[in-house]
């Protein structure tokens, strides 16, 4: 598999590639963004962190909106920006709700048809872009983070649970963190996994939590004034009380007040999240602060 880099644009010093490619996972072409810093080098494999979007969203949401750049630049991390779905082939209604379909592939591998023929976003993620990327850009596949927005940070949260040896560090923006419990949730996986409830812990971090084995060191921000939180469809208090009773005192979850659930939000926190990775992706000696 190789890349095709649709536009290069210069951020901060590095460079935003805009690439696209034919999965071999998904069946069909997807396109994505790859920031890379100034330090990055045929010479010197940079750490990366994959940034996974939220609900309506591609790839370029994040790389354009989200603020991210500076932060990376400056402490020597790329960031990989992926799509949130296949985009073809289409099927009947899977464009009739911004919350399920084209846009909302929820970072899982779908088990029921005819989604499960290429809604496979947790296996496109973990497998074939976790591989493919370090062998044609110069990212050291050995540090890997995971970060990601709303329907993203339900997946950030989970592909980290789900292998935690593939991801060194893991952060999270408003995510739906127990979607067994909100419509969001609910409608994705009845939808992708059937109605077997049971089936739908497994993309649960509410309930991945419960039995993870190992330190969790975990950054979660969701802000006050944010319409879902409020409307119940992101339930951070549900993990937050379930990693407390297993024992997992590192997730810790700031709750910013009168912040919504938007791009302005990200983009305030996002050199905290960047600063939380290069903790584990960077040697301290080279941190840089905020």
């Amino acid at each position: 598999m190789s890349f095709e880099t649709k536009a290069t644009v210069p951020s901060f010093g590095g460079r935003l590639l805009k690439l696209s490619h034919s999965s071999a996972v998904i069946g069909s072409p997807m396109a994505l963004n790859l920031y890379l810093p100034p330090q990055a080098s045929d010479a010197n494999k940079v750490p990366w962190i994959f940034y996974l979007a939220g609900l309506t969203c591609t790839g370029d949401n994040g790389a354009e909106k989200g603020f991210f750049q500076a932060a990376a630049a400056q402490n020597g991390v790329a960031i990989v920006y992926p799509d949130t779905s296949p985009r073809e082939p289409r099927y009947d209604g899977d464009d009739e709700g911004y919350d399920f379909g084209r846009a909302a592939g929820y970072y899982i591998n779908a088990t029921k048809a005819p989604y499960s023929a290429t809604y496979k976003m947790e296996s496109y993620i973990v497998e074939e872009l976790y591989t493919a990327l370090p062998k044609e850009f110069p990212l050291d596949p050995a540090k890997v983070g995971v970060m990601g927005h709303s329907m993203g940070g339900h997946g950030a949260l989970t592909l980290y649970m789900k292998h935690p040896k593939k991801f060194k560090s893991v952060s999270a923006f408003a995510p739906i963190a127990n979607p067994s419990n909100c419509h969001w949730g609910q409608k994705a996986f009845s939808g992708y996994l059937g109605d077997n409830a049971d089936d739908w812990k497994a993309h649960d971090a509410t309930e991945l939590v419960k039995t993870f084995k190992g330190k969790l060191d975990v950054l979660i921000d969701v802000g006050t004034g944010d319409a879902f939180y409020k409307q119940g469809q992101l339930l951070p208090e549900h993990l937050e009380t379930a990693a407390k009773k297993a024992g997992h005192e590192g997730v810790k979850i700031r709750f910013q007040k009168d912040y919504d659930h938007s791009y302005y939000f990200i983009a305030t926190f996002a050199a905290d999240h960047i600063e939380h990775h290069v903790r584990f992706l960077v040697s301290q000696d080279n941190l840089i602060d905020f």
